[in-house]
């Protein structure tokens, strides 16, 4: 069974930083694209970041310039590097991965969420 674990979230003032992190256990045979999403406070899921497996990038206009997606393979782990916070990042930050396991199909999975507020 294949599973995502988020770390990382907490309070932070306004033009702080925060790292999350997102690992995959289980049985694992692959990672396809890693994404970042957030749910704000009365607001619908949105993705904040996605990376392939080659690297490739791609932000919301809202967090580019400020957050930075990477991926460790080896691993099984992405991270979102989030600087310059604003209180609008206020959110639930959620881990999204396409992933093959050792045996079954190719799914995507969630993590269960890790609360990120910004304060002034």
């Amino acid at each position: 069974q294949v599973q995502l674990l988020e770390s990382g979230g907490g309070l932070a003032q306004e033009g702080g930083s925060l790292e999350l992190s997102c690992v995959a256990s289980g049985s694992v045979y692959a990672m396809n694209a890693m994404s970042w999403y957030r749910q704000g406070p009365g607001q619908q899921r949105e993705l904040v970041a996605a990376i392939n497996p080659n690297g490739r990038t791609n932000y919301a206009n809202s967090v580019r310039g400020r957050f930075t997606i990477s991926r460790d393979n080896a691993r099984n782990t992405t991270y979102l590097q989030m600087r310059a916070l604003k209180t609008e990042d206020t959110a639930v930050y959620y881990c999204q991965a396409e992933i093959a396991p050792r045996m079954g199909p190719i799914l995507d999975y969630w993590g269960q969420g890790t609360q990120v507020t910004v304060s002034l």
